[in-house]
């Protein structure tokens, strides 16, 4: 018998591989988006550790403000007080005119905030869209704004206010701020938003029988939103905690701001009642948390814009 006729017939279907007995494992989707997730995890994970040094503080505050002193000042110091009392509240208001003092930080800090964003889109549009002899180097002189110090020229702001009459007003807390250096920040983040708007949007503005005037206000500066909140949020926060100016130009408590009204607080002998200032500052910190929240994502839009085009 010939050694082909005892091979077996070949078939046609493969064999199948022996099985292994494991299950198969997870599509290739399904382990990368596990990868994803874990790696969220841990991001979250990592950005939790990293803000104690930034939170703690604010949360050593606020529950310090329940203590006492003996216990504000206790090593180690406790992360929660042990009888929470609300009586340095009330301390607050009872020690010094703490409301009106509220309401002066409060509705500086507004006036300011909206005459800043009008002053500085104004400028900054006509610095971006606006073509002038000498206009580059105008904008050159205005950011050398940022580089002076305001305790170089607080001595002669001093005179000046002094010779108009308006010391112990709130005048200068306003108006230098609005058309002083303050807001030259606050023009440059506006130029650089309308630089990257596309020149289109005012040809068509143009068609629509629109002025210049019109273009802005009804164009430009509604687009403008994410770098107006940049603006607000900047001037809002350095009016609020302005100190140096205050002292200069305010002399009578029922006029002070709230950053001058802190330092108020102390004892016969001179010393911080460290609970009452705490419970007051705060009472100082909700305001720019309240701002911030509302206004964050066009916040970080506009800081994000700001230097689109130069």
């Amino acid at each position: 018998m010939k050694s082909d006729q005892l091979r077996p017939p070949a078939t046609q279907a493969t064999a199948s591989p022996p099985e292994t007995g494991r299950p198969a494992g997870p599509p290739a989707k399904v382990r990368a988006s596990r990868r994803g997730r874990r790696l969220r995890w841990a991001l979250v994970l990592l950005m939790a550790v990293l803000s104690v040094p930034f939170v703690f503080p604010t949360w050593w505050m606020a529950t310090s403000s329940l203590k006492t002193t003996s216990e504000i000042l206790q090593v180690p110091p406790s992360l929660w007080p042990d009888a929470p009392s609300f009586g340095s509240y009330a301390r607050v208001f009872e020690l010094q005119p703490f409301a009106i003092q509220y309401w002066n930080s409060l509705y500086i800090a507004v006036v300011v905030t909206v005459g800043t964003i009008l002053v500085a889109s104004l400028a900054g549009y006509a610095f971006a869209r606006i073509r002038f002899r000498g206009a580059g180097f105008l904008f050159i002189v205005v950011l050398v704004g940022l580089l002076i110090p305001s305790e170089v020229t607080i001595v002669p702001l001093f005179r000046m206010v002094n010779s108009l009459g308006l010391i112990d007003t709130h005048w200068p807390l306003i108006v230098i701020p609005i058309l002083g250096a303050p807001s030259v920040l606050a023009t440059f983040i506006m130029r650089q938003f309308f630089l990257s708007l596309p020149y289109e949007l005012e040809e068509a503005g143009r068609m629509d029988g629109l002025n210049r005037w019109g273009i802005f206000w009804r164009i430009a500066f509604p687009l403008a939103r994410p770098a107006i909140a940049a603006v607000a949020i900047f001037t809002f926060l350095k009016s609020w905690n302005m100190y140096l100016e205050p002292i200069v130009y305010l002399s009578s408590r029922e006029n002070f701001t709230l950053p001058q009204a802190l330092t108020q607080y102390v004892d016969a002998y001179g010393g911080p009642i460290w609970n009452v200032q705490l419970a007051a500052t705060t009472l100082t910190v909700i305001p720019v948390l309240v701002v911030f929240v509302f206004a964050q994502r066009q916040f970080i839009q506009g800081l994000a814009q700001t230097g689109l085009k130069g």
